[in-house]
């Protein structure tokens, strides 16, 4: 945009600034006696417009609203929106509120039906929707921003690679051109120091936004084709038309040699079909054909990754599996299941010998896998009585509690047995109070058990018997 009327068009969002911002230097421009008329005024409209939108009681003029749901948690939250403005401002919403659809009708839109294809959550369509308003991009909300990592910079760690690229894709969904543009260039400029397990979130996201993001496309493709991420990997992560071309590449390049860029034999497919189908008794049998075994075809690392984590314990109760076994990627399991962000298995992990202490091939340990993958504001926020925790934070817990115990020797499956041990005698013990952890600490009570080892008491079952009860 034209610089001559006090709009910003910088490749960076910083938390002081904006981009494509009338009030950049409000206070500036407010103190200037030779203000252009043209100038104040445009200011002025843009401040008018914002406070409609951000006013405390501003939803009494509104006559639509916009549920957004989660599909991590049960919260769901409403932002109501004025039909003439976001009409004006967006030809998406011209269109959709110019329908006969039901939902047109009584001014309810649901996000996840205007935005089918990729999760938006709340404060990124808060972010878009106030540029739509005000013409000003707001800065990073910080505790959406900011992972729990207190070493990382937070320039591109998973909460802020998540924030960017759903209001990229937000602004792919609603026709908001200068919007995709500048976020685009914002995660361009930063790619080289996104984690490689996060740029495939970027592809993802740039494939579904077509020509408008191609120089993102083609930069991320660019980089995956010389990474080291595995075919497994890349099939369960990006559509195929994309995984031809990066192994195209790949081949192209002499780079299809190295073990981590070949397709898996017949055997390890049927190891990996037969764990997405739940069927660990026919990896049992598959095994018993002897073409391959749990380690070489890392059906450990496929089972934490993509499986139930009810497979996953089943397939760790074969004893055929080592727990500690790395991939081609130097992950050991257990850094696969920080990724996974599932408290179940990674308890199951520990509690068979996992170890806390071992490091990825670029330094890390699981902790800290699982830190860089969650936000500030989950990791801090309070929990309301009776209501779950959120995962990532349990997940942390119990990583650090496995650290805290062992931190060098990665005896924790030792301790946390012991620890297994003492909480199930409390828990007998204590059988009368099972009911109220459920009902207070959910999330709680069932990693509790899970340690423990038991699916409930005599009288405040869990639901789900043991498969080793009579």
């Amino acid at each position: 945009m034209d610089n001559k009327f006090g709009f910003s068009d910088s490749n960076e969002i910083s938390n002081s600034s904006s981009i494509c911002s009338v009030a950049t230097n409000a206070e500036t421009l407010s103190s200037e006696p030779s203000l252009a008329p043209d100038i104040s005024a445009l200011r002025r409209l843009s401040e008018n417009l914002e406070s409609i939108f951000i006013s405390p009681g501003s939803d009494h003029f509104a006559d639509a609203k916009i549920v957004v749901s989660s599909s991590t948690t049960s919260n769901v939250r409403e932002v109501p929106v004025h039909r003439c403005i976001l009409s004006a401002r967006s030809p998406f919403f011209k269109s959709l509120f110019a329908g006969s659809s039901p939902a047109a009708k009584c001014g309810e839109f649901e996000l996840k039906e205007l935005a089918r294809d990729y999760e938006v959550g709340f404060d990124a369509l808060e972010a878009v929707l106030a540029y739509l308003y005000s013409g000003k991009v707001k800065p990073w909300p910080k505790d959406v921003c900011v992972c729990v990592d207190e070493d990382c910079r937070h320039e591109a760690c998973r909460p802020r690679v998540d924030f960017m690229v759903e209001v990229l894709y937000a602004s792919f969904t609603f026709q908001i051109s200068e919007l995709m543009a500048l976020y685009q260039r914002h995660l361009l400029f930063n790619l080289d120091k996104v984690a490689i397990d996060d740029i495939l979130v970027i592809l993802f996201v740039a494939n579904m936004c077509g020509e408008a993001c191609e120089r993102l496309l083609s930069k991320c493709i660019e980089i995956i084709v010389k990474s080291d991420v595995d075919i497994v990997t890349l099939d369960k992560a990006l559509p195929q038309h994309i995984v031809k071309q990066i192994m195209d590449s790949r081949k192209e390049l002499g780079l299809d040699m190295f073990e981590s860029n070949s397709f898996p034999d017949k055997h390890v497919k049927r190891i990996h079909r037969a764990l997405e189908s739940d069927d660990v008794e026919l990896v049992r049998m598959l095994l018993k054909e002897g073409h391959t075994n749990l380690d070489d075809a890392f059906a450990l690392h496929f089972a934490v990754a993509y499986c139930d984590a009810k497979t996953t314990t089943e397939l760790l109760d074969l004893g055929l599996a080592d727990v500690n076994h790395r991939n081609l990627r130097g992950y050991t399991v257990l850094h696969v299941a920080a990724m996974r962000k599932e408290p179940k298995i990674i308890v199951s992990l520990l509690t068979k010998g996992a170890r806390p202490s071992d490091l990825t091939s670029d330094g890390r340990k699981a902790i800290q896998i699982s830190k860089r993958l969650t936000k500030s504001m989950d990791y801090y926020k309070s929990t309301e009585q009776g209501k779950a925790s959120p995962r990532d934070r349990l997940c942390i817990e119990i990583l650090e509690q496995a650290e805290r115990r062992d931190p060098l020797l990665g005896e924790a499956s030792h301790s946390l047995a012991m620890a297994g041990d003492d909480l199930r005698m409390k828990l007998l013990y204590l059988e009368n109070r099972v009911g109220l952890a459920k009902l207070l600490f959910p999330m709680e009570a069932k990693v509790a058990m899970d340690i423990a080892q038991v699916d409930g008491t005599s009288e405040f079952p869990l639901g789900i018997k043991s498969k080793n009860s009579k």
